[in-house]
Formats: C-alpha cells, sequence, structure tokens
C-alpha cells in the first residue's frame, strides 16, 4: 500500500515519520487480516485504504486536502482482477469512507463511475458511514491552502486464490476547481487490476496520470512488450516525466512481484506477507527483495 507521494518535509520532524509509519503498518493489517481469514483480495484492499482514510495525516477520508472553495471533494475507485469488475465514485463530500462507496458501485454493477450525491446515496444505501463536511476537515488542511502537495492512498492485494485487486482513494490536489476528478476514480489512470497482467495504484499530479493513461500503461507494457513488472512501472512513470509530473505507484503482477517506484522525495509504503512481519518506508530507503518470495 501506499499513503501518496510528495516532499513531505513533516518527515525531518521524528513524531511525524512515526505517526505516518504507524499508519502505514495499521493499514498493512487491516489488509492482512482480511486475507489471513481466508478473504477476497478487494476486500483487504477496501480494508487498507479505509484504514488510511481515518488518519488525519493522509490525503483520503478525514484529512483530505480542501478545494478552492475551501471544502472537500473526494475520490475513489476499486477494481478487481477477475472479470475486470470496477466501482468509482467522484466529489464526494458526506461519507467517511468514499473506498467503501466505490465498492458499492461495483457490486451494484449498473455503472463504474457515479459522481457527487447519487455516489452518496449508493453508499449510504449500502451502509457507508455519513459524516458532516466540516468533520473531514483537519486545521493542517485548512493552512495547506496557500501551499500545494500531492498525496492519495492506495492498496493492491493478491489473495489466496490468486485474484488481484486495486484500491484508491483521495482528496484530491489542494486548491483544485470544484468539480475536478481526479485520476484515482478514474479506471486505467490511477488504478487497475486484471488477474492476467497486475494490480496498479497511483500517486501523484494526477492530470499527468490522466493524459497518459497511467495504470493501463502498465498493464499494456506487461502485456504487450513482455517487460517485468518494475521496468513497466519506471516506463509508464518516464512518461509522467516527459509531461512534467511526478509522482509513484504500488504494483503487483499475478506472480506476486511487486514493484514500488517513484521520483518524488518520500513516499509512504508498506508491505506484508501471510507469516512474514510487515516493511514500512517513508523515503527513498529500501524495503528489500519485492518478488514473490518475500511479498504477497
Amino acid at each position: 500500500m501506499h499513503g501518496g507521494a510528495g516532499g513531505f518535509a513533516g518527515l525531518r520532524e521524528p513524531q511525524t515519520a512515526d505517526a505516518l509509519r504507524a499508519g502505514v503498518a495499521a493499514a498493512l493489517a487491516a489488509g492482512a487480516e482480511v486475507l489471513a481469514a481466508g478473504g477476497a483480495a478487494a476486500d483487504a484492499a477496501v480494508a487498507a485504504v479505509a484504514s488510511l482514510e481515518e488518519c488525519p495525516l493522509f490525503n483520503a477520508g478525514t484529512g483530505s486536502v480542501l478545494n478552492r472553495a475551501g471544502e472537500v471533494e473526494m475520490d475513489a475507485a476499486l477494481m478487481e482482477g477477475a472479470g475486470r469488475r470496477a466501482g468509482a465514485v467522484a466529489g464526494v463530500r458526506r461519507l467517511a469512507h468514499p473506498i467503501e462507496a466505490a465498492r458499492a458501485v461495483l457490486r451494484d454493477g449498473r455503472h463504474v463511475l457515479l459522481f457527487g450525491a447519487e455516489a452518496e446515496r449508493i453508499g449510504r444505501e449500502a451502509g457507508v458511514a455519513a459524516i458532516d463536511p466540516a468533520a473531514l476537515i483537519v486545521p493542517a488542511r485548512s493552512a495547506q491552502l496557500a501551499r500545494s502537495r500531492h498525496g492519495t492512498v492506495g492498496a493492491v492485494a493478491r489473495d489466496a486464490a490468486g485474484h488481484l485487486a486495486a484500491a484508491t482513494s483521495t482528496g484530491g490536489l489542494v486548491g483544485k476547481l470544484p468539480g475536478r476528478i481526479s485520476d484515482s476514480a478514474q479506471i486505467g489512470c490511477g488504478t487497475w487490476a486484471d488477474d492476467a497482467t497486475c494490480a496498479v495504484s497511483a500517486t501523484g499530479h494526477g492530470e499527468s496520470f490522466i493524459r497518459t493513461v497511467f495504470a493501463r500503461e502498465v498493464d499494456a507494457l506487461l502485456r504487450h512488450a513482455r517487460v517485468d513488472l518494475d521496468e513497466a512501472c519506471r516506463r509508464a512513470l518516464a512518461e509522467i516525466a516527459a509531461l512534467g509530473g511526478h509522482g509513484g505507484c504500488i504494483a503487483l503482477d499475478r506472480d506476486g512481484n511487486a514493484a514500488m517506484p517513484f521520483d518524488t522525495p518520500a513516499m509512504p509504503r508498506g508491505v506484508v506477507r501471510e507469516g512474514e512481519p510487515a516493511r514500512v518506508a517513508l523515503g527513498p530507503e529500501a524495503l528489500g527483495a519485492l518478488g514473490p518470495e518475500a511479498l504477497a
């Protein structure tokens, strides 16, 4: 899972860095618990992302950044590798867990992406907790409008049956125009999963990820160029850089190999496999081997 790519000046403060590591570890534990009980990859990814949506240090759910009008508008998407089923919501303001609303859209099955009030309605009908929009705003985000910082959260998972899933949730860009929809909610851009190839969750400057159809590009490089997962992710990120954008991603392929490249100063991230201790990193430090022998 990842907690967003960006500058993260606060990492110089030990207390903030420790809190970020704890948030990543809690999300890994939430997803791993689902998988350990025999749960599906999609539900594990949702559990991990929902945990991050509850932590005010991340730009998703509580702690989402504010748009130019000083409001929270959140996007989220979930995609299953089996059958490429997907659900996404955009511009939601009154749901505690947008990722759970995205799952509700997926399970409903009639549409892939719903916006605003209708997305909130289907979420509430599925039991997603409603919340006062003001409760999602933390003081640090109000003070942040004058600065720019990327940050999206996401998780990819592979379950015991070999199925892949990707989940992504975001508050978007600081000071964005009201009504802007991120790459996170757009299947193939910031979120993708196909059991035949890979699961991808991206983070960074969303417009660049939309313009390159980033996550689907990773899939295409695996499918057609026959490169390995890390190379596919790095080539796709090179296209982002060519457009002047920056960011990163996490990805799993069908064999359990993982990649977590980024070109920003930091990207809180972590990995866990059944029977292995969780590994967490914030900045450029390595996590060690990311093949199937070390990661699921």
